[in-house]
């Protein structure tokens, strides 16, 4: 547990007897603090009056312990006065979780890699919001159990289900493992079980300030497990169901969904050169019925869009980042990448493959210790974009139960919009940067500023090695620009590195608002900047003045606005 900050009693709360004029007077409390101040020699002034009727008094910041003593000593020996009382601070109690491996999950709270997580609780924790896992189902564990909803067996073939039938209300996972290579087709190699689902489930909503084991992101939200993966893989079809019935859907032949998820965590893939129909009518229609799908970009190492269902449309498609905040060396790239996470490294690419050399750079979470049927629950890091969509997944949950209204693509929207540029590097496209869990939150959390607000939504094209600029009247205001103008930002441009961004005000004087980073590879600028504008007239015409500085990547202004 994190010890609470030591901080100095800077003011007291007075609550005088009724009787007292004090009590109802602000000018009779006044004269009483001045009248204390002189008895103890202390710099004591009235504040304010409280809701409850208190008056706050302030000591000043130099008070010392001792002066605190004197002060409330000479209050208490006011027969007038009913009771004195320090105005001690209080703390957030959302950022340290006494989970015992908390310590382990850097993914949620490092600076550099990290997902800024913490800081999200405050403000929510997935309360009334139900994820579906859609994978390989769920292996028993204490620290998933009270999280954890009924869900459904999608698994059509009873040979791959390992149960004994088809389809059922049981999602237990029975177990992935392949006995030999070459069981599930040419080039498949013999492995033990993955308990891949419980995984992805731990990282989402495992129960969280329970003295063991780990916290999931969004911990106090509903884990639904819809089994799709058994002995080798899962088909299409039954994937394509699962994503209808976990979002409300109808499935013929299967009983409704009595927990209908508002988000959909879909940790895994085929090679595909486009998105089959079914799949895209499946995550459609979930979307539909209001339903957020995060899918893994894939960990190919290659370009997304050869991979299904990454490449669908109306999902978030998420690529890895390791601990320092780099692409992960086996995942998916490409403009079809919306957002990354932290999917970690458990091994180095140097390293053999299948061997665990970092597993401090892995994603630790829930799992099973059997090497086929499930034996005793365990945690273990793994690597992999299915580590990484989990994280989008539960920020998803976040959102939407901080606000209920939001839709699917807002909520995408508002994750890629707060994401922040990787601070290592990413060769091929990973979206908008590593999301933040805090921001995005605030974002979708506060109100909007209040002002008018001056827009130009006419496209700009953006060449190579070139400057352009896109201009906005402002007109009917009075004075000069406010001390904290918003210059909200829309560019869509690969490689957003090469962009120079300013903001010039009606007489010429220009403000940067981002510079060019050859590191930042990832695509479009959506942004709102905060701009100290108050030494100009507001009204006159303002740009925004574009500077590509290298070639091989292009774009356009889509649009850009002023608050006043």
């Amino acid at each position: 547990m994190r010890a609470l900050p030591s901080a100095p009693v800077e003011k007291v709360i007075v609550t005088y007897k009724s009787q007292a004029a004090e009590a109802g007077s602000n000018t009779a409390a006044k004269s009483d603090t001045a009248e204390k101040a002189a008895k103890t020699g202390e710099q004591l002034s009235f504040e304010r009056r409280l809701a409850g009727g208190g008056a706050l008094v302030d000591l000043g910041d130099s008070a010392t312990k001792q002066d605190l003593t004197e002060v409330m000593d000479a209050f208490r020996a006011d027969p007038s006065v009913a009771s004195v009382e320090p105005d001690i601070r209080a703390y957030a109690m959302a950022a340290a979780p006494n989970d015992t491996d908390y310590a382990k999950q850097w993914d949620l709270f490092e600076p550099t890699g990290g997902m800024n997580v913490p800081a999200a609780w405050d403000k929510t924790t997935g309360s009334g919001v139900t994820v579906a896992v859609i994978d390989t189902g769920y292996a028993a564990h204490s620290d998933l159990a009270t999280n954890v909803v009924s869900g459904y067996d999608f698994i059509s073939t009873s040979a791959d289900a390992r149960d004994g039938n088809g389809r059922d209300a049981d999602p237990k996972d029975e177990g992935d493992w392949n006995a030999t290579d070459g069981e599930c087709g040419t080039g498949s190699r013999a492995s033990n079980s993955s308990w891949h689902g419980t995984h992805v489930a731990g990282t989402i909503g495992a129960v969280t300030n329970n003295t063991k084991g780990i916290a999931g992101i969004a911990y106090n939200a509903k884990i639904q497990p819809v089994r799709v993966l058994g002995k080798c893989g899962g088909s299409s079809a039954d994937i394509a169901d699962a994503i209808t019935w976990a979002s409300g859907g109808s499935v013929p032949g299967v009983p409704a969904n009595a927990n209908p998820a508002k988000v959909i965590n879909l940790s895994l893939g085929g090679a595909s050169a486009s998105c089959p129909s079914v799949y895209q009518t499946a995550i459609n229609g979930a979307v539909s019925r209001g339903t957020t799908v995060v899918v893994a970009a894939g960990n190919s190492n290659a370009n997304a869009s050869g991979f299904t269902p990454a490449n669908c449309a109306n999902v978030i498609n998420v690529a890895s980042t390791s601990r320092e905040g780099n692409r992960s060396y086996y995942s998916n790239f490409g403009t079809i990448v919306d957002v990354s996470a932290p999917g970690g490294e458990t091994r180095r690419a140097t390293d053999t493959p299948g061997t665990v050399t970092t597993p401090e750079n892995g994603i630790y979470s829930t799992l099973n210790s059997g090497t086929t049927t499930q034996s005793a629950e365990n945690y273990k890091p793994y690597q992999g974009t299915s580590m990484a969509a989990p994280h989008i997944a539960g920020l998803a949950a976040l959102l939407k139960s901080a606000k209920s209204t939001l839709t699917p693509a807002e909520i995408e929207s508002a994750i890629k919009a707060n994401a922040r540029p990787l601070p290592g590097t990413c060769t091929g496209g990973c979206g908008t940067g590593i999301a933040d869990s805090a921001k995005t939150v605030d974002a979708v959390t506060t109100t909007p500023p209040v002002g008018t607000v001056f827009t130009n939504a006419t496209d700009v094209t953006i060449s190579d090695n070139t400057t352009v600029s896109s201009s906005i009247a402002v007109t009917g205001r009075t004075g000069n620009a406010p001390a904290a103008l918003k210059v909200g930002v829309d560019i869509k441009h690969t490689w957003r590195g090469d962009l120079v961004i300013d903001l010039v005000a009606p007489d010429g004087t220009v403000r940067n608002l981002k510079a060019s980073s050859s590191s930042d590879s990832a695509d479009n600028v959506v942004a709102t900047y905060t701009v100290d504008a108050s030494s100009e007239v507001a009204n006159g015409t303002w740009k925004l003045q574009v500077r590509d500085v290298a070639s091989g990547d292009t774009g356009y202004i889509d649009s850009w606005n002023l608050t006043f």
